[in-house]
């Protein structure tokens, strides 16, 4: 089912806002050189719900990274709400994803190079989720 315009504007909202916190979270706690941003936001129709995923680099320590969004997700939540006050009237409940699609890209990248020969050797291959 195709997004509404309104979804497609609050995941925006979102989507902008959210990067920008995430990413002064990361220089504010140390971590110079990660770059933290998110790829997409969706949003259900009930606008109760958004989906961000999060691109990290460099890639190790990301799913690290990812866990401690997690479990800071209720302040991230507060912050979002006070930055989109005036924007909407609810902020939808956060869920985050690690978005592997560069990681995916890179593998491809290094196959098409002859790096790693996937028709050799079919365990580089891994089976991507579906999330």
């Amino acid at each position: 089912m195709e997004e509404t315009q309104r979804q497609k504007k609050i995941a925006g909202i979102i989507q902008k806002d959210l990067a920008d916190i995430l990413q002064r979270a990361a220089t504010d706690g140390g971590l110079k050189g990660t770059l933290i941003s998110v790829s997409k936001v969706s949003v259900t129709v009930d606008l109760s719900l958004a989906k961000a995923y999060v691109s990290i680099f460099p890639n190790k320590g990301a799913k690290e990274l990812l866990e401690g969004i997690k479990e800071s997700q209720v302040a991230i939540r507060h912050e979002l709400a006070q930055r989109t006050k005036y924007q909407l009237r609810r902020v939808p409940e956060l869920n985050f994803y690690l978005d592997d699609s560069l990681e995916y890209i890179e593998g491809i990248e290094k196959s098409l190079k002859g790096e790693e020969n996937p028709i050799e050797n079919r365990d580089l291959l891994d089976k991507r989720k579906k999330s």
